[in-house]
């Protein structure tokens, strides 16, 4: 742990429900600071898990998914991605999330472990899967909202996608670097890594 004094945890005064939109829901907590004893409303977002895929193909590519994304109104490179179902196991919702979004199937699946994806204000975790020796089996299912253009790229072009700007959503990014070297690397170590970084042995 960084410093040696020890904080004490803030005190819940009420809580208050906000609106409730698609993809999450508003609450406020009105909190007391332990340093001062001061009180301030912090906003939650109550918000369902997500899964991200880091899917590779028989021939060590791997699946990416190209988006417009209305938060940046831009087009953005990804992984495969979506929300937990309410009561959905997070292995069966990146199983399903890759499927719908790209077509592309399989069943050697390893758990990196997850993240919280904004602690600040949200209260939900990204779950992180590797998804081995997948292929191209089924039709895709897209969402009314959704419009994705799939490609599998090899490793250089994963870190050319990334160097060049076009890569550049947080999370995604860190899902990669669990299986390989997204940045400056010698040339024999800028392919997949051998041994995958996870943070949790569980799928729990």
């Amino acid at each position: 742990m960084v410093g040696e004094e020890k904080q004490k945890p803030w005190k819940l005064l009420r809580s208050e429900e906000g609106d409730e939109l698609p993809i999450f829901k508003v609450r406020y907590d009105w909190v007391e600071n332990p340093r001062n004893g001061a009180a301030l409303k912090a906003v939650v977002l109550d918000v369902p898990d997500w899964v991200t895929i880091a899917a590779v193909t028989p021939d060590q590519r791997i699946v990416v998914v190209r988006q417009y994304r209305f938060g940046v109104a831009e087009f953005t490179t990804e992984l495969p991605a979506g929300l937990v179902n309410a009561g959905e196991p997070h292995r069966d919702a990146a199983m399903r999330e890759l499927r719908e979004e790209t077509g592309y199937t399989g069943s050697d699946w390893v758990y990196l472990g997850w993240v919280q994806p904004n602690p600040a204000y949200q209260n939900n975790r990204l779950h992180q899967w590797l998804a081995r020796d997948v292929r191209l089996t089924e039709p895709r299912q897209l969402d009314e909202g959704e419009d994705i253009a799939v490609s599998v790229l090899t490793a250089a072009e994963v870190r050319r996608e990334v160097a060049e700007g076009r890569f550049r959503n947080s999370l995604a990014l860190l899902s990669l670097s669990r299986i390989m070297n997204l940045w400056d690397a010698a040339e024999g170590q800028s392919g997949l890594l051998e041994d995958f970084i996870t943070l949790d042995r569980s799928s729990i």
